[in-house]
């Protein structure tokens, strides 16, 4: 055997799991699909501003471990994620909180905003069965139908009433002037995107890019004496028990003349009208970067879902229970296999990166002992 460990995947699980299986002194040789490491975090300098091509991607962890992991390869510099919700030209400040209840109702006082709420909650009676009277019996009317209904019907393609109360089993509502949308103690990004921490997690370590592992997986499995499989588990099995849904997304990125388009880095378009669900501003990602928030360019991206279908990236794992039943089948089967099934993809579960780190922190741990 030429190396201890083949790993399928160059995103950020794979990039945290070969950078600690080196490190442990184990020989590690990872393939990678796309012409680049990084997967879905990987960035672009266009005219000087750091272009997050798959989507916004804002670090944040209330684990210290990992926090302090990933600042040992790249300097972070504070975002707190603020967005603003876009409904036929009115705006709201996200997550819902006494901003967005303002804005939405007039109200001053936490009770007069829950006071309001409890009101419009009434028209969902009864245990709810489906998306919008689960969301309703949450929110009440008016949120429901200016800053969930639209957007989540163009995130799943479907109507609201058609899909599972389970999907929305909460919807946090903060009673304070709060715009920081994530709770976790520790939130930033990468000076400059996040090439940098994927570039120092593969210092060292053999990488062949444009490499299809399923094409000749045989060979490449002889040379390694375990296989870490980071794509999708479905697609491994060549599809035999049956095919695993997922929402796809497109991105189109634009540059225009003009030094600050939107104010905000990410803004939710949220009627069903826009064919989009969100326009990210990148150089708003950078508020430590003086010199970039004066260039009088700026680079926009269009986020558009998408149905999926085999040979498109999969990026949203549709997790009823039609699906979940599919993918423990497939989870059985591969209990049987010399094959390690790690990620996103190969877990068939979305992960934030503080959880994927964890994961594959956790994973190398095991591997090493």
């Amino acid at each position: 055997m030429k190396y201890d460990f083949l790993i399928v995947g160059a995103g950020l699980f794979g990039a945290v799991l070969a950078h600690e299986l080196h490190a442990a002194g184990r020989r590690v040789f990872v393939v990678e699909r796309r012409g680049a490491v990084g997967g879905n975090i990987r960035s672009e300098v266009r005219d000087g501003i750091p272009v997050h091509l798959y989507g916004a991607h804002i670090f944040h962890t209330s684990l210290r471990g990992v926090w302090d992991y990933v600042n040992r390869f790249v300097d972070f510099h504070p975002f707190i994620n603020s967005p603003v919700a876009n409904y036929k030209g009115e705006l709201y400040n996200l997550p819902f909180n006494m901003n967005t209840f303002y804005q939405m109702w007039g109200v001053r006082t936490p009770a007069e905003a829950r006071e309001k709420i409890a009101s419009q909650r009434s028209a969902a009676s009864g245990e709810p069965q489906n998306l919008e009277e689960q969301a309703i019996s949450l929110v009440g009317c008016d949120i429901y139908e200016k800053l969930i209904k639209g957007y989540t019907e163009k995130q799943w393609g479907r109507d609201c009433r058609e899909l599972p109360a389970f999907i929305i089993r909460r919807l946090p509502l903060r009673f304070t002037y709060d715009n920081n949308y994530f709770n976790d103690r520790w939130q930033g990004i990468p000076d400059g995107g996040y090439n940098g921490l994927i570039k120092n997690l593969f210092a060292g370590i053999e990488v062949s890019l444009g490499t299809d592992f399923l094409r000749n997986r045989e060979e490449f499995a002889r040379n390694a004496e375990r296989v870490v499989y980071t794509g999708a588990i479905d697609e491994y099995f060549d599809y035999a028990l049956g095919e695993l849904e997922y929402r796809g997304l497109r991105f189109e990125h634009e540059r225009i003349g003009t030094a600050n388009l939107q104010g905000v880095a990410v803004m939710n378009f949220s009627a069903r009208e826009t064919p989009y669900t969100r326009r990210i501003e990148h150089k708003h990602f950078e508020p430590q970067n003086a010199a970039l928030a004066e260039k009088p360019v700026t680079v926009v991206t269009k986020e558009y879902p998408a149905d999926w279908c085999r040979g498109d990236d999969a990026y949203y794992p549709v997790n009823d229970e039609k699906n979940q039943a599919l993918y423990e089948k497939y989870a059985a089967r591969a209990a049987s296999e010399r094959v390690i099934f790690g990620g996103r993809l190969g877990e068939y579960k979305y992960y934030d990166m503080d959880k994927t780190v964890e994961r594959a922190l956790a994973l190398a741990k095991t591997l090493t002992e």
